[in-house]
């Protein structure tokens, strides 16, 4: 086993960046710990509500210079970042798997992902440009222009903690409005090294702004009147309970983009090599931790042979998949984030043994390389004869298991996807255009993928989602993430 350096020696203090300066915390203290190890890299704070006013402060007090400045200059900045990120690109991306656990080629995908949206966001000049009419009637000119709001939260999650704060905080600064950022205080440190970056890259004071914490933190910054809005991923309780609904009730701005539980169909025409290599790197990549997995594999047609054939060879590129440490770059799958999370799946499987499905390949025993603990590691798991009734066939998972069913149609099977409340990224696999349209058509999901396993837009598309999947009017990514960061002022004008 080769292992690429750890990107961080010893035990790292994270701190607050309030106004320009790195600020220690009067909060409880946590530690970080890598999952692959067991070994503590970092402690970060638990910020108090106090600490997040005076971040608050800061950006409201930095709001109307950092509005005034021209959109050109402001894309000026997030140029130098987008530079300063490309030189931090492996460190960066060492980082996110010491600290999350994911392959190191997961990583760089995640940083690269990341790196899009400031980049796309250096094009606000243009992408924040309003519109005119000139004699709307007689010697009445009128205008709409995108007007900043002020301060906006952003909350991370843990499973991509360097991308998912950059789908939202590049695009508000770089139209006119301040952020604080609320990492995952499971894993600050990529966005901790990303704030670092920012500082070099010569944000003004206040802009940018990071508070560790919880949910003390979290619950403030859903309360706080000098928050215009707020973006959220995580869990749909979270998501629409909570996030959603505060914000409506204080009367923010929310994009809370939340769980899943994904639906890829297997048609009798697929290319079966292909989809077999797609599926391994959506059901297992990131040890399942993505709301983009798939979940629910459903073969459609009544051909047993084809499907005796079809689930043998899953299977079989199923236990071929190399776990481990995910500095090792022959590695190909890491570890849950935690010892909770890696039994809460455990939990899940052995409710798919009791509910009666037929467990192929179990992945609880699965053994390891030191310097890993088996502590938070669950192997690729596969079960079939799932139906939709089961746990492990309606609920999200968050983990690297795998349920085939069966459906004797389309039709069947989409509506037995279209039957979950979930929404985020069904996919089908199929030769036919006919069945590809009809799938794009019918489907209820915000994301669709033909032929595409992992259905993550790019970052000038909006990262989309339907139903339980998502709680909000516009979505984070590309030219909806200028409009939920701007309100539209139309100016009606006559001169006598």
């Amino acid at each position: 086993m080769a292992l690429l350096p750890e990107p961080i020696k010893g035990v790292k203090k994270v701190e607050n960046y309030i106004g320009g300066e790195w600020v220690a915390s009067r909060g409880e203290v946590r530690d970080v710990v890598n999952p692959a190890t067991g070994k503590t890299v970092a402690t970060v704070p638990l910020s108090t509500k106090a600490e997040f006013d005076e971040a608050v402060r800061a950006a409201h007090d930095a709001f109307p210079d950092w509005r005034r400045t021209t959109p050109l200059a402001r894309s000026r900045m997030l140029f130098r970042l987008k530079e300063l990120c490309e030189g931090a690109f492996e460190e960066v991306s060492r980082i996110q798997t010491l600290e999350h656990g994911k392959t190191i080629d997961e990583s760089r995908g995640e940083t690269r992902r990341g790196i899009e949206n400031v980049e796309v966001a250096c094009g606000i000049p243009t992408l924040m440009q309003g519109y005119y009419s000139e004699d709307i009637a007689s010697g009445i000119d009128e205008w709409l222009i995108p007007t900043p709001l002020g301060v906006f939260g952003v909350i991370g999650p843990f499973n991509f903690p360097w991308m998912i704060p950059l789908w939202s905080a590049p695009y508000a600064v770089a139209t006119g409005n301040c952020v604080v950022v609320k990492p995952s205080s499971e894993v600050p440190l990529s966005q901790n090294r990303l704030t670092e970056l920012v500082e070099e890259a010569g944000f003004p004071p206040g802009v940018w702004n990071v508070v560790h914490g919880g949910r003390e933190v979290v619950g403030h910054m859903l309360d706080h009147p000098d928050i215009a809005g707020v973006t959220f991923v995580g869990s749909t309780a979270t998501g629409r309970d909570v996030i959603y609904k505060r914000c409506a009730e204080t009367g923010k701005r929310v994009i809370a983009q939340c769980g899943a539980k994904n639906f890829m169909l297997i048609m009798p025409d697929c290319d079966v090599d292909r989809t077999i290599a797609a599926m391994l790197t959506s059901f297992f990549g990131n040890a399942g931790q993505r709301c983009l997995a798939a979940a629910n594999c459903v073969v459609v047609g009544a051909d047993d042979r084809f499907y005796r054939d079809f689930v043998r060879r899953v299977v079989d590129a199923a236990k071929s998949v190399r776990v481990g440490y995910g500095l090792d770059e022959s590695v190909q799958m890491g570890p849950l984030r935690d010892r909770e999370k890696r039994d809460r799946v455990v939990r899940y499987i052995e409710s798919g043994i009791k509910d009666g499905a037929k467990l192929l390949l179990d992945g609880r025993a699965v053994k390891v390389e030191a310097p890993c603990t088996p502590d938070c590691f669950v192997g690729p798991t596969v079960f079939e004869n799932v139906t939709p009734e089961m746990a492990i066939g309606s609920e999200e998972i968050f983990g690297p298991v795998m349920s085939i069913m069966r459906a004797g149609s389309l039709e069947e099977a989409i509506a037995v996807a279209n039957a979950n409340p979930y929404g985020n990224g069904h996919s089908i696999f199929t030769s036919n255009g006919k069945s590809a349209r009809q799938f794009q058509y019918e489907i209820e999901s915000g994301n669709v993928g033909i032929n595409v396993g992992i259905v993550a837009p790019v970052a000038f598309f909006p990262f989309s989602g339907m139903k339980d999947s998502f709680f909000g009017d516009l979505h984070t990514q590309g030219r909806e993430a200028v409009r939920f960061f701007t309100e539209s002022k139309v100016v009606i004008q006559r001169w006598f």
